[in-house]
């Protein structure tokens, strides 16, 4: 089988190209250049390219790089500023998998004659007996990133291969520094690829919109504080508010960007039974019924049910209520170690 294998310049992925290697497949190692800009902590800097290079190279293998650039601003960073502009707590590296790693790119693989593209992610692709596919976590459990690609439908699933998700990191890195690879030791790649650990979000944004400093209030409406960016505060929020001590913990229970306000709370303010999803994505058609509810990349599953709605929309009912889930995040939907689905949280319609 011909392979393209997406080489993002760390470990995970130059053993999985390693691993096809080995199983006998012609494998092809591209990096993919999305971000043009600063970055110091992700997985886009000269670098990074640098690094896949030279492992495509020990390895023996042909090492392109194709650049997204375009796509990525207009997909991934675009939307990325426009939800912070609306008081939105959005998933860069989610809409990345969507639009990118696992739409244009099988494209462009399939463009050149490839069969199947492979990524060093930490999940795994299961065949059920009726001929249909599900992701499934991977086995390290601590790394573990099915919840980012809970995008993936039957036609990505049926071209995707991830050959490490069956091993441990620290298997990875064994593996890797058995074969010399100069990536074996390399850290892992951390946060968003274009927000600097030395600019933030705050130094990102306030290139693109106005930053404007709101309103703290509590639930009477009296003012208790302010904040230097309402566009930066996200709902669940405790941290970096700047409110008084003393008293019982507060969080921020609701942002109204429109009227520079910010509304805190007590943790019981966020506690709901039930989440309503847009632009839901099943793996196989849509469930109903039991689901453990993911609501965070590392978050703990919460026991619920689903019920599908009109449209790409679904209902999760928690067993028990939860802390409310940031408008604009996803809440994946597993059965078992499987993905069933999931989507992203919509607008709440009317205060509960």
């Amino acid at each position: 089988m011909k392979v393209l294998a997406a080489l993002s310049g760390g470990v995970d992925s130059s053993v999985a190209a390693a691993r096809l290697l080995a199983q006998g497949h012609e494998v092809v190692g591209v990096t993919m250049k999305l971000w043009g800009g600063e970055s110091d902590s992700g997985c886009c800097s000269v670098s990074d390219v640098d690094d896949a290079r030279r492992v495509a190279q020990q390895l023996g293998i042909a090492h392109h790089v194709w650049n997204f650039g375009d796509e990525f601003e207009q997909r991934v960073v675009e939307p990325y500023v426009d939800a912070h502009r609306r008081g939105v707590t959005p998933n860069p590296c989610i809409e990345c998998n969507r639009h990118l790693k696992f739409d244009r790119l099988l494209r462009r693989a399939e463009a050149v004659g490839v069969d199947a593209v492979a990524t060093g992610h930490h999940a795994r692709v299961v065949e059920r007996p009726d001929g249909t596919r599900r992701l499934a976590r991977g086995a390290d459990a601590a790394k573990d990133q099915s919840y980012v690609l809970y995008v993936l439908g039957q036609a990505e699933l049926a071209r995707t291969l991830l050959p490490v998700g069956d091993m441990t990191k620290d298997q990875v890195r064994a593996e890797a520094e058995a074969m010399g690879l100069r990536t074996a030791d390399k850290p892992d790649s951390q946060d968003v690829c274009f927000i600097t650990s030395t600019r933030g979000r705050q130094g990102f944004l306030g290139r693109r919109i106005e930053l404007r400093p709101g309103r703290i209030v509590d639930e009477t409406g009296r003012d208790v504080g302010s904040v230097d960016a309402v566009e930066l505060v996200t709902v669940g929020q405790r941290r970096g508010l700047g409110l008084p001590g003393g008293g019982a913990p507060r969080y921020v229970v609701d942002v109204d960007v429109p009227a520079t306000t910010v509304r805190v709370g007590p943790e019981s303010d966020l506690m709901e039974d039930r989440v309503v999803l847009e632009q839901v994505v099943w793996a196989a058609g849509p469930v109903a019924g039991r689901v453990d509810a993911q609501c965070s990349a590392h978050g703990a599953p919460r026991p619920a049910v689903v019920e599908p709605g009109g449209g790409s929309g679904a209902v999760v009912r928690f067993d028990e209520p939860h802390r409310r889930v940031a408008v604009g995040q996803s809440v994946v939907l597993y059965q078992g170690d499987e993905v069933a689905g999931g989507g992203i949280v919509a607008p709440r319609r009317s205060p509960r």
